[in-house]
């Protein structure tokens, strides 16, 4: 099917009803019928097993847990750079904040301040600053680390919409990251380090069950009609540079932010090109 008609479909689909559904499927404990499903899956989509920590298929109790899998110790190592790669996928966009636009793909653009759920005090600090977004496939490990010490001080839960987060869908939907369902995840940096306040934005998508993290659990359902903000100010939730932040009940997006002359990326980077988790991302604008 043509990308635009893709598209055009998404507007008119039942997405949330779709994404229930899916919910419900890949939490089902439905023995040789999950067993079933995961092989079909495992064949479609050519998932690498042999990365897994536990590759015997047939052990999963539910779509979900093999989804979410661990890798075996020591197949992702973290490169010796200030800012590792937080995820396996592809690169959507990455580079410069225009101001406070973020670039989509041509002729789309979206805002920081709605990218996260209208906090315009929260987006100036990325005023002119870089992002980062990575997708993640159906094929890819469903975990997100960290690219880099970080302390956390707030979660926000935005609701939005639930279209495909994949190429073709961010060529056609105006502003779709900052559409979506998405979890602002706000870091500080540790007191020295050259990056200072970093965002880490989960966002959702079609038959997308539900988005979690390490500090809170699953974060939705319930998925709620209101922006709702936790504070972790009197808390030290300090997360290591590769550690487990959070996962996708199945596959979508990270946005990242960082501030103003911050960061160089890594020059091998190009829209397209597939990442792994634990390479060189970036490294601070003053290092060599």
């Amino acid at each position: 099917m043509p990308d635009r008609s893709a598209v055009l479909l998404q507007y008119v689909l039942p997405k949330r009803a779709l994404t229930v559904l899916g919910g419900w499927i890949a939490s089902a404990r439905a023995g040789v019928l999950t067993t079933w499903l995961i092989s079909w899956f495992v064949g479609r989509y050519g998932v690498n097993m042999a990365e897994a920590a536990n590759d015997d298929i047939g052990s999963y109790p539910s779509f979900n847990e093999f989804f979410t899998r661990a890798l075996k110790p020591g197949v992702r190592p973290l490169a010796a750079a200030d800012l590792v790669c937080p995820v396996d996928g592809a690169i959507s966009q990455f580079g410069r904040i225009e101001r406070d636009q973020i670039f989509q793909a041509k002729g789309h653009a979206y805002s920081t301040t709605a990218l996260v759920g209208g906090d315009a005090e929260l987006a100036a600090q990325f005023q002119d600053g870089s992002f980062a977004t990575l997708y993640l496939s159906p094929r890819d490990y469903h975990r997100i680390h960290m690219p880099c010490d970080g302390r956390l001080k707030r979660m926000i839960y935005v609701p939005g919409d639930l279209f495909s987060v994949n190429p073709a869908t961010a060529r056609g939907v105006p502003g779709l990251f900052a559409r979506n369902e998405r979890v602002v995840c706000v870091f500080d940096a540790p007191a020295g380090s050259a990056v200072g306040p970093f965002v880490l934005v989960l966002v959702g998508a079609t038959i997308v069950g539900s988005m979690a993290t390490v500090w809170h659990g699953v974060v939705n359902p319930p998925r709620l009609a209101d922006v709702r903000e936790w504070q972790y100010e009197d808390q030290q939730i300090l997360l290591r540079q590769g550690e487990e932040m959070g996962r996708f009940l199945l596959g979508s997006t990270v946005v990242m932010l960082f501030p103003k002359s911050t960061l160089a990326f890594n020059a091998l980077w190009q829209p397209a090109k597939a990442i792994c988790l634990g390479e060189e991302m970036a490294r601070y604008a003053h290092s060599t």
